[in-house]
């Protein structure tokens, strides 16, 4: 059973992803958007529940599962951050590579953090 709910979630989670990185490229035109985007909003529901499994007695750990393992695993990519960063240094955008790669790790870490801070003031 705890490998179909990692199964939903994931499906869901990379059909979201595929579907951000489309907006942000048509939109924008530029997959790095769509990366860090749902890299951060990643960052903050994975926040989000782990926040509520650590907070709330009665949480289900199913959630945890499809939330947390499922969803968000195949929702947010470190390996783009990574090869689009390798990409960047190749041809020469050192600046923007650094950026890019700061600000990620940076606006993630920041988002986990409020993502747990809403569950441990949600409950």
């Amino acid at each position: 059973m705890n490998l179909l709910l990692v199964i939903l979630g994931g499906a869901v989670g990379a059909a979201c992803r595929y579907g951000a990185d489309r907006m942000a490229n048509s939109y924008i035109g530029s997959n790095l958007v769509g990366t860090f985007s749902v890299n951060i909003l990643g960052s903050l529901i994975l926040g989000f529940v782990v926040g509520c499994a650590l907070y709330k007695t009665n949480w289900n750990q199913d959630y945890t599962l499809v939330l947390g393992v499922g969803f968000c695993g195949s929702f947010t990519t470190f390996s783009t951050v990574t090869v689009s960063s390798v990409q960047l240094i190749s041809n020469g955008n050192y600046s923007k590579a650094a950026i890019y790669l700061a600000s990620s790790i940076i606006v993630g870490l920041f988002a986990a953090f409020i993502g747990i801070l809403i569950a441990k003031e949600s409950f």
